[in-house]
């Protein structure tokens, strides 16, 4: 996988391929990627797990990301450590309003409205694939004023199966009307990761504070942040 400097250096070769196709469409994952969400909501559990004396499994939460929600109950799992009285409905409402907390403050990641003012510059079509519920995808995009700006929004109602497995991507794709080798995806965790991959989409990593330990190698390439290397020079290093 490519690592790409600070000052846009390769630190390593763009991983071998087949040269692609012009690239066409550019499709962003949205948790972690668009908005840091993936820190609020862990952090919103962490807190939740000291209080009773515990600690939420960070490889757990891990391999949870990027997935539908539910796949990990964090809240039956604490209800299973704590022995003393459990209160579910009490603490789920206290989480959640801690979690809102945490959303409501954060702004969009360094660099995405760049990609996407340049993506339309280039004439390239713009969509999300997020294993998330289109309300809770729309709801934000229109706090953050980028509501209008996608050619396709594909999120968990609109593909049989969630992240790690491939039909976001092949959905969104298909709503494009472009092949997809023509696309490139934009994603923060292994789950995202694969989902581009094995749907046939060219993917540059880039992870966030809790994504960036976990196993990015599928990756066509990686970066710190959609700051780090402007929209146009990375699809010319990709090819």
């Amino acid at each position: 996988m490519a690592r790409l400097a600070r000052d846009g250096a390769p630190l390593l070769g763009v991983r071998d391929r087949a040269m692609s196709p012009r690239i066409k469409a550019l499709v962003f994952d949205f948790d972690g990627l668009i908005l840091e969400t993936e820190m609020p909501a862990y952090r919103s559990w962490a807190e939740i797990y000291r209080e009773h004396g515990h600690e939420l499994p960070r490889d757990r939460w891990l391999d949870y990301i990027g997935r539908e929600a539910g796949w990990f109950d964090a809240l039956a799992h604490l209800e299973s450590l704590v022995t003393a009285p459990f209160d579910r409905e009490a603490v789920r409402r206290r989480r959640e309003e801690r979690r809102a907390q945490l959303l409501a403050e954060l702004d969009v990641m360094a660099g995405i409205r760049d990609y996407v003012s340049e993506g339309r510059r280039l004439s390239l079509l713009l969509a999300i694939a997020s294993s998330s519920p289109t309300a809770y995808v729309r709801a934000h995009l229109g706090r953050i004023a980028l509501n209008d700006v996608w050619d396709a929004v594909v999120c968990r109602e609109d593909a049989p199966r969630a992240k790690p497995a491939p039909d976001l991507y092949l959905r969104a794709v298909e709503v494009l009307g472009v092949a997809p080798e023509e696309a490139l995806a934009l994603e923060d965790s292994p789950n995202g990761i694969a989902a581009a991959k094995d749907a046939g989409l060219w993917v540059v990593a880039v992870p966030n504070a809790l994504t960036a330990a976990g196993d990015l190698s599928r990756a066509d390439c990686r970066v710190s942040t959609c700051a780090e290397l402007p929209l146009g020079e990375l699809l010319r290093r990709l090819g």
